[in-house]
């Protein structure tokens, strides 16, 4: 047995590559089995122990990411490292070589390792109620963004058998060109420490940004850019520097507060504002919201009238201040409307298309729905009211107006004056 052994050993001797094949292949075997255990059996372990604790218990985060997995990864490449110095007749460089591509890939491991688990750290805070408020991605990825830069730096100091520091004293030359490279992402890194600092957005906002097209709500705020999901459904994609340099409008305050403005001028046509006579505000009188204000200003113009003695001094009630009372009472009797918010009726200038009135006042709701029920609701009631007062609403002629009117032209004219202005007509 000795003999035979012997033999086959000084046949071996004779094909060094062949020992060579051997020893590379039982490398790999034993790199192979240590990568098997590692993960079938040490990962299962370890991911069964942390599954018993509760903050891993139903967590996505824990099944998108498997930290334990990618340091699973490294066993293999520390087998190598130290057994393909044992392997026969190879070179010492591409010793080295094997070597170094190991350690490059434990760096670049233990990299996406840590990158996977501040993504895990990331997905479990944004279950936490503050951080709507304190959004934590940006700061993540610029921590990612340093991991990479240093994990990069390491593998090319290991081809360059340099260490980091040497590489970095090595790169104060490129400072400038760094800087301009990263001029993005230092303006997003100083952008998110502002827009984090004084509190200008947060997820679930809704902002209107009308330069870049964006009205919507806020679904993610990243180092570099803010996403906005509009109420098209489109998205809108906003560099994060943007919103500290330009100008947006953030309504958290409306959603804060539980009560939306409504802002919107009714136009009277001027023309048919008037005084009141006295049958007038006798019939204005039976409106149930009325009875006691023209009780009180009718008090309040004779105490006036009597202190004055020229009639053209004396004060007489109209109809457009009327109206102006009635649109108040009735929006502080509407259920719908705010009684702890500004609320008032005003005239603002009078314009070319007739007499604004104005309607400034909050509903008690936010719900989009609701208030715009809620405006229509005030404004078809006070359309259909208005000429109870002997107003009208102001709206520009149209082509049936004017055909109306010719119409009501012949209509006022004999049969014998049509025929003459025809007769004139065609002698022309």
């Amino acid at each position: 047995m000795q003999e035979i052994w012997l033999k086959l050993q000084d046949w071996i001797d004779q094909y060094p590559w062949l020992e060579m094949l051997n020893s590379l292949a039982i490398l790999i075997l034993i790199a192979t089995v240590a990568y098997l255990i590692s993960k079938k059996v040490v990962v299962v372990g370890l991911r069964k122990l942390i599954s018993k604790f509760s903050f891993a218990k139903n967590s996505e985060a824990f099944q998108k990411h498997s930290v334990i997995r990618r340091v699973a990864n490294i066993v293999p490449a520390i087998v190598i490292i130290n057994g393909i110095a044992a392997v026969p007749h190879l070179s010492e460089k591409v010793v080295q070589l094997v070597q170094m591509l190991s350690q490059a890939w434990i760096f670049l491991t233990i990299a996406l390792a840590i990158c996977d688990f501040l993504n895990i750290f990331n997905l479990s805070y944004q279950h936490n109620p503050k951080s709507a408020n304190k959004p934590i991605k940006g700061y993540l990825q610029l921590i990612k963004l340093i991991i990479y830069i240093v994990c990069g730096l390491m593998i090319i100091g290991t081809f360059l058998k340099k260490d980091v520091f040497t590489l970095l004293a090595g790169f104060g030359a490129m400072a400038a060109v760094l800087m301009l490279v990263f001029q993005n992402t230092i303006l997003s890194l100083v952008a998110s420490v502002q827009i984090s600092s004084y509190d200008m957005i947060r997820i679930g906002d809704w902002i209107e940004m009308p330069s870049l097209g964006a009205d919507g709500t806020v679904i993610d705020i990243a180092l570099h850019t803010v996403t906005v999901q509009n109420f098209d459904k489109t998205y809108t994609v906003i560099p994060t520097n943007k919103l500290v340099t330009d100008t947006f409008k953030n309504w958290r305050g409306m959603t804060d507060l539980g009560r939306r403005r409504i802002k919107r001028a009714f136009y009277v046509d001027q023309s048919s504002v008037h005084f009141l006579s006295n049958d007038d505000i006798a019939r204005l009188k039976n409106f149930l919201l009325l009875e006691n204000y023209i009780d009180i200003k009718s008090h309040e113009l004779a105490e006036w009238n009597s202190s004055v003695k020229e009639l053209f001094n004396q004060r007489r009630m109209t109809n457009l201040g009327t109206f102006r009372a009635y649109m108040l009472l009735y929006l502080q009797k509407h259920e719908g409307i705010a009684e702890d918010q500004t609320l008032l009726v005003r005239q603002l200038q009078p314009t070319a298309q007739g007499l604004p009135l104005e309607l400034y006042c909050f509903t008690n709701t936010i719900n989009w729905n609701i208030y715009e029920d809620i405006q229509s609701d005030i404004f078809d009631h006070l359309f259909a009211i208005i000429s109870e007062f002997g107003l009208r609403a102001y709206q520009a002629p149209s082509g049936a107006d004017f055909q109306n009117i010719q119409l009501e032209h012949q209509e006022l004219n004999t049969p014998e004056e049509n025929q003459r202005h025809v007769t004139e007509i065609e002698k022309v």
